[in-house]
């Protein structure tokens, strides 16, 4: 017998309110991430004036709380309607719009990538959450399936993420010692460069 998966609480009653309540609380998370914050449930709940008891109801731990707060795009391509042919400019579209949501949403993406590297968690975590960015990228390089049908693209993609994503700019600003804007040319800069030696050199080695 299959066990019912359990309803979240704010979509069951008074559904309209337990929204509002629930953005209050993002929100909140928000903001106190924006001024340096990693906010714990009870911090964010006084911060938006909800009870404690309340806010463990939508967010039963820090990590649930600040995964709420991690950016939601659910776009499937970053591309415009009529997008070129180009593989490379099309990569420089979907690079120019993830290293963007990188730099808006730099202390959120910093919190999601701290906490998924605490001792014990699991090593998916928000800021991978659906390898979403992954599938940005393979979009971005579909027209490589005619030009160069040997290249693995889902590989490249992956190698584009690891050199544009939060983990990178991380290293670029806080080790590097790069201002941000130019960590962000720069990841697009590495971006174009492994898509140009893939498809000389046939992309990273299966």
């Amino acid at each position: 017998m299959t066990t019912p998966a359990a309803v979240p609480y704010e979509q069951t009653g008074r559904r309209n309110q337990k929204a509002r309540t629930r953005d209050a609380l993002v929100a909140a998370a928000r903001e106190l991430l924006g001024a340096g914050v990693t906010p714990t449930v009870e911090e964010a709940a006084a911060h938006a004036a909800v009870s404690r008891t309340t806010a463990y109801r939508y967010f039963p731990n820090q990590r649930a709380l600040v995964g709420a707060a991690h950016p939601e795009i659910d776009r499937t391509s970053l591309l415009p309607d009529d997008p070129p042919d180009d593989p490379g400019e099309r990569l420089a579209l979907v690079v120019a719009e993830t290293t963007r949501i990188v730099l808006d949403w730099e202390p959120q993406l910093r919190a999601s990538l701290r906490l998924s590297l605490e001792p014990g968690q699991e090593p998916t975590g928000p800021v991978l959450r659906r390898g979403r960015v992954i599938g940005w990228l393979e979009d971005a390089l579909a027209p490589l399936a005619t030009s160069h049908p040997e290249l693995d693209r889902r590989r490249l993609a992956t190698a584009i993420r690891a050199a544009t994503g939060i983990e990178a700019f991380v290293w670029l600003v806080d080790v590097a010692g790069l201002p941000r804007e130019d960590a962000a040319s720069t990841m697009r800069w590495t971006a174009r460069a492994l898509l140009r030696s893939a498809m000389v050199d046939g992309g990273p080695p299966v």
